[in-house]
């Protein structure tokens, strides 16, 4: 897979990059490293995750990376959204929602026929960009014993 050229945007002191390259990976496995799903994983294994994906970093101009999201696609027809965090002391300033603005609206990503993620508290927040519960759906899934 090739990844997309990195896109940038720009909202006062904040920036958000699909630059890897710019990434803080302590900050990132420290956030991942407190949620439910990565809390028991080895960091190395999370950080593959991070590099097999379109990452969306938020930063703060003086504060560095604040948030995160990213995107694991076929970058053609199905892309599924995780990770998203923004950090506690930056929340309430519709942060969040302009990350999600910004992965749901990557020029790449106009051709998207399924969009998909997984949550256990914030479906109210993801209803608002669209996002709705799979109940008697077509999807499977496999759930493994493995810890990779």
């Amino acid at each position: 897979m090739t990844a997309p050229k990195p896109r940038h945007w720009q909202r006062g002191t904040f920036e958000i990059s699909t630059d890897a390259k710019r990434l803080d990976r302590g900050r990132v496995l420290q956030e991942l490293g407190a949620s439910y799903w990565a809390a028991t994983l080895p960091s190395d294994l999370v950080w593959k995750s991070v590099e097999g994906s379109v990452p969306f970093g938020l930063y703060e101009a003086a504060a560095g990376q604040i948030g995160f999201a990213r995107v694991a696609t076929d970058l053609a027809r199905f892309a599924w959204i995780s990770d998203v965090y923004v950090n506690d002391a930056w929340q309430g300033q519709g942060l969040g929602a302009w990350l999600m603005e910004c992965v749901l609206n990557h020029p790449d990503f106009q051709t998207m026929r399924r969009w998909m993620l997984s949550t256990d508290d914030a479906f109210d927040f993801y209803a608002r960009f669209g996002f709705e519960r799979i109940a008697d759906s077509k999807f499977m899934g496999l759930k493994t014993n493995q810890t990779g």
